[in-house]
């Protein structure tokens, strides 16, 4: 099983100097990957997310990238729907390229309805343009000239052209328990959940399973952890590992920087003699 961990670019924490240091440490103590998460704007008093401090997560992942040379880079999740997938497919084409092919998109549909209303985004149509962005993006990612026509998102792309192309293919993995998000994960590249507890992974691995039996397409699991018990955090890891789940992220619940870093060797410390691959 492999282990990522989140970086800390949101709340008062975040910053340049936070990213650098947590990337650095996340690749000396063998992590295989750092991840982001994304809000752009959220309204006041808002329940979750904790803080409107919420760094750019396609830029705090380039940082990242400048400072580290081996670990992957993920996100958990991209909102796809929120945005034109044009500007987006060259950020990410872009990141891809300066990373040298360490990028994994992990996107989903999004829940916060007023974020979409900020952005003039009609809520209620984000899965099929959800749908129509992803094939979008993977159209201009590989083919030259592109011609692509469309049905959700404003655009015409006729005989065009968005170079260069990423140096390596950008897996996608779909977050969602819903049935709509594990069809559109099956017809991607993996399975990036959350909220779902040791006893209920190995049901929900069979069921993804099902769709895909191929061992290419990667389970992966977004789990957060306050600290309070490295014994139990390592008996979540296992039960993961013998449920069938290829990947776990861990995201510390540390609030200050230093208390954050020291977390997160605490999860390297817990993970140590688990089977990795």
């Amino acid at each position: 099983m492999q282990l990522g961990i989140h970086l800390p670019h949101v709340g008062r924490k975040a910053g340049p100097e936070a990213i650098r240091r947590a990337a650095e440490q996340a690749e000396a103590l063998g992590f295989d990957d750092v991840w982001v998460s994304e809000h752009i704007i959220i309204p006041r008093g808002a329940p979750y997310p904790p803080s409107a401090i919420f760094l750019d997560p396609v830029l705090t992942l380039t940082w990242a990238a400048a400072y580290t040379s081996r670990v992957r880079l993920g996100t958990s999740v991209l909102v796809l729907p929120m945005r034109h997938p044009l500007p987006l497919a060259k950020e990410l084409a872009t990141l891809q390229n300066l990373s040298a092919g360490r990028l994994i998109l992990g996107g989903g549909v999004g829940w916060m309805e007023a974020e979409f209303a900020a952005l003039g985004v009609p809520f209620h149509e984000r899965g099929k343009r959800m749908d129509e962005g992803l094939a979008m993006m993977r159209a201009v990612w590989s083919e030259d000239p592109v011609t692509f026509p469309t049905r959700s998102i404003p655009a015409e792309i006729h005989d065009m052209r968005m170079l260069p192309h990423p140096c390596a293919p950008i897996p996608v993995w779909i977050g969602g328990s819903s049935d709509a998000a594990i069809r559109r994960a099956a017809r991607m590249d993996g399975w990036h959940g959350s909220r779902i507890a040791p006893e209920q992974a190995p049901a929900m691995v069979a069921r993804l399973r099902a769709l895909r039996p191929d061992p290419g397409f990667t389970v992966s699991l977004r789990s957060g952890w306050d600290g309070a018990d490295d014994g139990a955090l390592r008996a979540r890891l296992d039960a993961y590992a013998a449920g069938g789940v290829q990947h776990v992220m861990v995201e510390p619940f540390g609030r200050e920087l230093d208390e954050w870093l020291a977390l997160v060797e605490r999860v390297a410390r817990a993970a140590e003699g688990i089977e990795r691959g």
